[in-house]
């Protein structure tokens, strides 16, 4: 049963059709009332949650950004000092397949339309980014200590390469089941980490 504190306000509801419609169909092939229209309201109603599509495209992208940092510090949080470098990696390996998996249409839309946002907003992602990359950067040179900052830098956004390439991997419904989907991603991250450790 959805609590009234597990359904989506209107705004989140608002956002995740945005998103949708956005990786569809691009920025500028979606009008304000086709968004309205997914949530059941009408298109200029949308104006008492957003001042308009830029300001729902900055929501996007920006908030995706700052959960994934927040996710990452958290999973770090949890594993704490002590932690087995090995196995604060495979959390944040599962974080971000959790993030891919589940926020595809939000990988097409930073791929297609992060230029679209005004300048301190691209500005803003890009530097919520830099910071999740060097978490990454940071255990992977744990884990391999041989690794140089450039190459763990490389190798990091190459996985990031990799497991964001699932929106484009196949249409929906034709991978071979979440969880098995999963499990690749993350084996061929850690193959791809240990290739890069072991130069």
């Amino acid at each position: 049963m959805v609590t009234r504190t597990d359904a989506p306000t209107r705004r989140e509801q608002i956002l995740k059709e945005a998103a949708r419609l956005f990786a569809e169909r691009g920025f500028h092939g979606v009008g304000v009332d086709e968004i309205g229209a997914a949530v059941g309201i009408s298109g200029p109603g949308l104006y008492r949650h957003f001042p308009g599509k830029d300001a729902m495209l900055a929501e996007l992208l920006v908030g995706i950004s700052g959960r994934l940092l927040t996710g990452a510090k958290l999973r770090l949080a949890e594993s704490g000092a002590a932690a087995d470098p090995s196995a604060v990696l495979d959390s944040l390996i599962e974080g971000h397949i959790d993030f891919a998996l589940d926020d595809r249409p939000l990988i097409t839309l930073h791929d297609r339309e992060l230029d679209r946002l005004r300048d301190s907003d691209r500005k803003l992602v890009r530097q919520l980014q830099r910071q999740y990359v060097e978490l990454w950067v940071e255990v992977v040179r744990e884990l391999y200590p041989a690794l140089t900052e450039p190459a763990a830098r490389s190798s990091v956004h190459s996985v990031f390469g990799l497991l964001n390439s699932t929106p484009h991997l196949a249409r929906p419904g034709a991978l071979p089941g979440r969880s098995v989907t999963a499990e690749l991603l993350h084996r061929m991250a850690r193959g791809a980490f240990a290739a890069a450790g072991a130069e």
